[in-house]
This record gives structure tokens, sequence and C-alpha cells, in this order.
């Protein structure tokens, strides 16, 4: 069921969006030099690696950057998060406030990687932050582009709450649960809550 739910609504979504997602290419090209995706490597389900794709919102080489600005980080563990972060680009500023650099993850989902809604892919040296029956609940189930986390906490980088979220959806599960989700996170988008 939530395989045909992803396929269905991720290709609706996929030609929905079809335009913007030209649109976007287009002013990132024209915006900054370099790739119009953002590519790296997350864990998705059984633990296995994927490439997740989004759209660039920073400049060239922002990632090298990082350490230069470790003191202005906002969140708590692993994460990097500024609200205005020096390296984000003008595009990169517009997309990332209503989450449209998210959009090419829709390819991620269609290809069975990720599903529509479920805990957010992280990288691997993000996961190491949780406990190992935690990292074998979430290798359970497929990440998602949108979850519990992403609609009640956004921004909030509590390993703590991250957990309890995660492991209440997991648990829980239903078609119902995804449909609400799915709904409260174009709520949140459209109010563009807690991005940054």
């Amino acid at each position: 069921i939530k395989r045909a739910m992803d396929l269905a609504f991720g290709l609706l979504l996929l030609v929905v969006s079809a335009i913007p997602i030209l649109l976007i290419t287009i002013l990132i090209r024209l915006d900054s030099p370099g790739p119009i995706l953002f590519k790296q490597k997350r864990i998705g389900r059984y633990g296995q690696e994927f490439i997740a794709y989004k759209f660039r919102s920073m400049r060239q080489g922002a990632e090298h950057e990082q350490a230069t600005l470790n003191d202005l980080n906002e969140a708590q563990g692993p994460l990097f998060k500024i609200r205005d972060d020096p390296r984000r680009t003008r595009v990169g500023c517009w997309i990332r406030r209503m989450s449209l650099d998210e959009l090419p993850q829709l390819y991620n989902v269609v290809r069975g990687e990720m599903s529509l809604v479920g805990p957010r892919p992280f990288p691997a040296y993000h996961l190491e932050r949780f406990s190992p029956e935690f990292r074998q609940l979430r290798h359970s189930v497929l990440p998602g582009l949108t979850g519990l986390w992403q609609v009640l906490a956004r921004s909030d980088s509590d390993l703590k709450l991250q957990e309890e979220l995660d492991t209440y959806y997991i648990r829980n599960w239903s078609p119902w649960l995804d449909i609400y989700l799915l709904f409260r996170t174009v709520l949140a988008v459209l109010g563009a809550k807690g991005a940054y």
C-alpha cells in the first residue's frame, strides 16, 4: 500500500512540479556557477547507501567552508545550520525557505530509494549519534521526503526528539497517518515554518 501511494503521488507530483523544476534549474544556472544538483550519500532501508538529490542552494565548494563557520552553528549534535548562512546563493535563499530544494528527491521516491513520508535520510555520521537499537528500527523502513519530525519540529535538531518522533511514526504507521503528514507538510511549507 505504501509503495503504491509513493508511486501514484510521486509521479503525480513530478508531473505537477515539472514547470517549477525547469524554472528553478534555469534560475540556479543563471545565479551562480556550479552544478544544478547537490548530491550526497545517505543511509536508506536496510542500512544501504544511496545518492539523495537536492537543488544546489549554496555556492560551489560550500561544504569545504563549513569548518570556518562552526562558531555560528545554531543546531545541536552533528547537524550544521545557520539561519542566515553566508554560503547561500540568492536563489538558494528562496528555494530553501519554500523547501523547493527538496523537489529532486521525488526522483528518489519514484526509484524506490525513499518514500514520500518517513524518517529523513541522514548521512552515516549523523546516524552514529543514535543508539544501535534506534538505528536498526530506522533501517527497517524507507527514509522519507517528509515526516513527523519535519511537520512538528522542522528545524529543532534535538536528537532525543528526533528519535521519539521517528520511533512513533515507524511503530504507528498507517496510510491515514501518511496522508495527514503530507497535508501538514503543505501547510508547513506554505507558511515557511522553521525553514532556513
